[in-house]
């Protein structure tokens, strides 16, 4: 399967071309509400883990489509900081494409000089910070052993020192994990320090790895964002309208799917030659206009 799918709509970057760095689930954390699962490969070990050479000639393809793409997307199926010609891999979308190049990551990786100097050329990263104290970060985030929540946060301080474009950060709420009072209290103080552009809240939508992951209602969102300050949004929701992905008859095959039997994420990806991140954007749209209702059993 390709290592690059969408475009898809995304809730923030439009449309998406989605690019998947590592072997699926290879991340330094698993956390308790990632929509993929449980983490099978927790490492720091920064290798390359899939050749340079093959990601960029699948990303040829879907560019010779001419499809609107807003942005081109280093994230996929753990932390793509992992892969350790990250630098090069956006060098070399530079030099074929004028489109915006986005890292989502989860910002554990920034203490090192070597990454922060290879992620200088994206034009906007977006790094996840659940906690600010070693306990909740353990409880959220369950880190490789290795990982300090001071570090990162350093981490993440002198990469804004280095560079020059958006850094807007993540937040992800989990109800009675990191929304109490001394939890915020401490991101607070902590935030500043990060120099983000944007604070963007997101809480548990999708069917998380863990069932106690359970998200905040709205109105506690929106207490967290005064809270936090001017420069903080909550991530809306997913908006059907005006962000239709190009292969319009997937939602209708996928439903046919539904139709017939329960299916899981990895049933639809295997059936429709889909990868498993662009079948959750389909799957969220139809979730949203009430076609289809997503569960996780057996990990899955």
């Amino acid at each position: 399967m390709s290592q690059v799918f969408g475009p898809v709509p995304s809730r923030r970057l439009g449309f998406s071309l989605g690019i998947d760095l590592v072997p699926f689930k290879t991340c330094t954390l698993d956390c308790i509400y990632c929509q993929l699962g449980r983490t099978t490969r927790k490492t720091v070990l920064r290798r390359p883990y899939i050749e340079a050479e093959r990601i960029i000639a699948d990303l040829k393809g879907p560019l010779a489509h001419g499809q609107r793409v807003d942005y081109i997307t280093l994230s996929g199926s753990g932390e793509p900081a992992l892969h350790s010609q990250i630098g090069r891999i956006i060098e070399e979308i530079k030099g074929i494409t004028d489109i915006p190049v986005a890292i989502l990551t989860n910002g554990t990786l920034f203490t090192t000089q070597r990454l922060r100097q290879e992620l200088a050329r994206a034009d906007l990263v977006i790094p996840s910070l659940d906690a600010a104290s070693q306990d909740i970060f353990e409880r959220i985030n369950r880190p490789h052993p290795s990982l300090e929540i001071d570090k990162i946060v350093s981490g993440l301080k002198a990469f804004r020192g280095q560079f020059k474009g958006q850094i807007w950060l993540e937040v992800m709420l989990v109800n009675g994990i990191n929304n109490g009072a001394e939890a915020i209290e401490s991101l607070r103080e902590v935030v500043p320090e990060v120099g983000c552009d944007k604070i963007q809240l997101n809480t548990v939508i999708r069917p998380p790895s863990e069932t106690y992951a359970r998200p905040l209602d709205f109105d506690e969102m929106v207490k967290i964002k005064k809270f936090l300050g001017e420069r903080c949004e909550i991530i809306p929701r997913f908006s059907r309208r005006g962000q239709r992905a190009y292969k319009k008859d997937m939602e209708h095959q996928i439903l046919d799917l539904v139709g017939r039997r329960p299916v899981t994420l990895g049933d639809i990806s295997e059936a429709l030659g889909l990868h498993e991140n662009e079948v959750i954007k389909y799957v969220e749209t139809l979730s949203e206009s009430g076609q289809v209702k997503a569960e996780r059993g057996a990990g899955k």
